[in-house]
């Protein structure tokens, strides 16, 4: 059965609010399927390729939502977005995007949170990946992702240099 997971969400929080939010994604088990270190620089796979690909293509597909700094590392994937409500967010309020079951509950999770636009990114990811392995329906990520809201300047700052400095690090 599922275990039952606390949130790290900070309560009361729109997490669709214009605001600037540092996330971080793990590859399942944490094999280093998304590329290799190589004196300090990640180099990518074909499915750390088809990361890059979707992470970019994202101010495209996800009006609202600005990519900041970020880094592939082998076994996982981190990121600093901007949510521009006012582009992201359609008139009229936030909708539903869907209802997930669980083991005797259900959950929605709002429509164009930094939730709902990672759960996407995840899925777009996956399909593609499991493709070129030749692995349908396997999972590639592991279940939900660190975000973090970002609360001031030098927050911001302090997050761009660790993910500057995160393949050099190791």
């Amino acid at each position: 059965m599922f275990p039952i997971r606390s949130s790290t969400r900070l309560r009361g929080f729109d997490y669709g609010q214009s605001a600037a939010y540092f996330i971080t994604l793990c590859v399942d088990g944490r094999p280093a399927i998304l590329g290799q270190l190589h004196h300090g620089e990640v180099l990518l796979s074909p499915a750390g390729e088809i990361v890059r690909e979707e992470w970019t293509n994202t101010p495209l597909v996800r009006p609202g939502i600005h990519l900041d700094e970020w880094v592939i590392m082998p076994d996982h994937f981190q990121a600093l977005v901007f949510i521009d409500e006012d582009r992201h967010r359609p008139p009229g309020g936030v909708g539903a995007h869907r209802s997930a079951p669980g083991p005797s509950i259900r959950f929605q999770r709002p429509a164009r949170t930094i939730g709902s636009f990672i759960a996407q990114f995840k899925s777009r990811t996956t399909t593609r990946i499991n493709i070129i392995r030749g692995t349908p329906s396997a999972r590639v990520w592991q279940r939900g992702c660190h975000d973090r809201i970002i609360r001031n300047e030098v927050e911001l700052d302090n997050v761009r240099s660790y993910i500057r400095k995160n393949p050099k690090q190791g």
